[in-house]
């Protein structure tokens, strides 16, 4: 926990206003976290604005850089480009609560706001579903439709008088 306190973002000290703070964002960083990772050797840059006001902060968060990445295709590793933003309030209140989507409400009595977990949300929200590399040629996709699964159209069924009267029943409502 105390390597995450890199990624606190002091507001106790600034005048109220617009200030700036970068991030790099590597491995390193994602062993902080307990959970296994889709890509590799992360190589981001995340930079945090805060516009602080009197009652309360905002935070804009965006990272920049590449991930490496598996193809699930050809299975061959391929560089990934990631850019994305988050925007989050946070305001002051008696007990730490982000239940809210962009809202998070911290202690009165707080002089700094962990954004750790927030670039690390930002990347992983960056990470496609569906992870194929620029590289795939026209051949691969032609040999994965080929032996991809055909959608099977329903035959029509004779259909049996008694659940006609059921249907006709339930069209009527």
């Amino acid at each position: 926990m105390d390597k995450l306190r890199n990624y606190d973002v002091s507001f106790s000290g600034l005048k109220t206003g617009k200030h700036e703070f970068s991030f790099e964002i590597d491995k390193e960083f994602f062993q902080l976290f307990d959970t296994e990772q889709e890509f590799t050797n992360p190589k981001i840059i995340s930079s945090v604005l805060l516009d602080k006001h009197s009652t309360f902060l905002e935070f804009e968060i965006k990272v920049d850089g590449t991930v490496e990445l598996v193809c699930d295709i050809t299975n061959e590793n391929f560089d990934h480009p990631i850019e994305n933003q988050i925007n989050v309030l946070v305001k002051f209140g008696e007990e730490y609560d982000d239940s809210e989507e962009d809202v998070i409400t911290i202690p009165t009595n707080d002089h700094a706001f962990n954004v750790a977990h927030l670039i690390y949300e930002n990347v992983a929200l960056s990470i496609p579903m569906k992870k194929i590399s620029p590289n795939v040629s026209d051949e691969d996709l032609e040999i994965l439709e080929k032996f991809s699964p055909k959608e099977v159209e329903e035959e029509e069924h004779e259909s049996d008088p008694r659940w006609d009267a059921l249907k006709n029943l339930k069209n009527k409502n």
